[in-house]
Formats: C-alpha cells, structure tokens, sequence
C-alpha cells in the first residue's frame, strides 16, 4: 500500500512517501522572499516518485492538509490531491492541520490556538470547534496545555501548562500527517469529490479601486 501524504497548508511544505506504515521519503520545503513553497510541489512529488521507482499510478491513498492556514497553500494542495486521486483512482484523506498539531504535539489533550486575525482564533479542543473571539479563547486556554503559532504565543505563554509554538518546536509534521492517514481505513466515500478545502471564515477579497 502506497501512501502519499503532503502539507502546503502552514509555513513549509512537508512530502512524505511511505509503503504500508514505513517511511521511504521524506522532504521539507521553507518559504523565502522570492518563493512561495507550494510552488515546488508537483515537481518535488514527481522527484520522490522517481527516485523511489514509482509512478503515481502505483499509489493507494493520497493524504492532504485541507487546513485551515494559508488560503493559497490550502488552495494550492487540495488542488492537486484532487487532481492526482482522479487520475489514479487513489483514494484520499484531508486532514487538519489543527489535529496534526495536536498529535505533533505529544501534549496530553492540548487546545490549539492558530491566529485568524480580526482578534480571532482556529480552535481544536479534541476536535474542530471552529473560530472564536480571543476573549473567548482566553478563558478556554486557562491551565491548559497549549500549541499555538508565533503570533499569540505571547498572548499565552503564561497562561497554560505547556505552551508550545509549533514554529519554534520544528514539529515533524509531514511524518505526523502520514501516520495519521496510515491509520485510517479507505472506504467507498475516500473520493476525489469529496475532498474540499477546510475554510473555516472566507478568502481575504481585495476590492479593486478605480
């Protein structure tokens, strides 16, 4: 069973090829000035596949952040999981990138607290709960173990248990998205058309002025 899992949704792009449960790749890309990561996408897939002697016909299962993070990078990898589980009939798994960092965490039942902006919050407490005020998020992260990013670190570095920020942590998310997706069992509802993108609040829209 060959499963091919990737990650465009946060700051690095995270590939990783696996045969049943073992790894047999496995590649991170950062961003910088001039280059967004998912960029660099479906042309690192294609070397991995290549250098393990695979196409993409040969794989099983297709796992993706569907986020929430970046709009473009959720955009950009659900995009192509959908595209590549069409054409091999592979069937795919989206994932959060809120449950990955709660297991990428190791914490015992963690809230994860992402930055949305507007004073809210991407919140999982066990599960998805969704986008809440900050205030709100406040009173849920008091004597908590907390993952959360470099923005509202500081906002609760004093506030819980552990407070982590997944930036400065280097969690190995692209393994820990595997794992996940290894766990599951495909059925007949694992489609390409069922996959979409986990847009908590709607894309940005900028308004053009004449």
């Amino acid at each position: 069973m060959l499963t091919l899992s990737f990650d465009t949704s946060l700051d690095k792009t995270y590939i990783v090829l696996g045969e049943n449960k073992n790894i047999l790749d496995s590649i991170e890309i950062k961003s910088d000035e001039k280059n967004y990561h998912s960029a660099y996408l479906i042309s690192t897939i294609a070397g991995v596949l290549k250098k393990h002697g695979k196409t993409p016909k040969d794989i099983n299962i297709i796992g993706v952040n569907i986020g929430p993070g970046s709009f473009t990078g959720i955009r950009a990898g659900v995009t192509v999981a959908r595209v590549m589980a069409q054409e091999t009939g592979a069937k795919v798994f989206g994932v959060s990138s809120l449950e990955i960092l709660a297991r990428a965490s190791r914490l015992e039942n963690p809230l994860v607290v992402l930055d949305a902006r507007k004073n809210m919050g991407y919140v999982w407490d066990q599960k998805l709960i969704g986008a809440l005020g900050l205030e709100e998020i406040d009173n849920l992260a008091k004597n908590r173990n907390i993952v959360t990013d470099n923005t509202l670190f500081e906002r609760y570095k004093d506030t819980g248990n552990s407070v982590l920020s997944y930036q400065n942590e280097n969690f190995p998310l692209g393994k820990v998205l595997f794992e996940t997706v290894s766990e599951k069992t495909p059925d007949e509802n694992d489609i390409w058309q069922h996959l979409k993108p986990l847009y908590i609040q709607p894309p940005p829209v900028t308004i053009k002025r004449n």
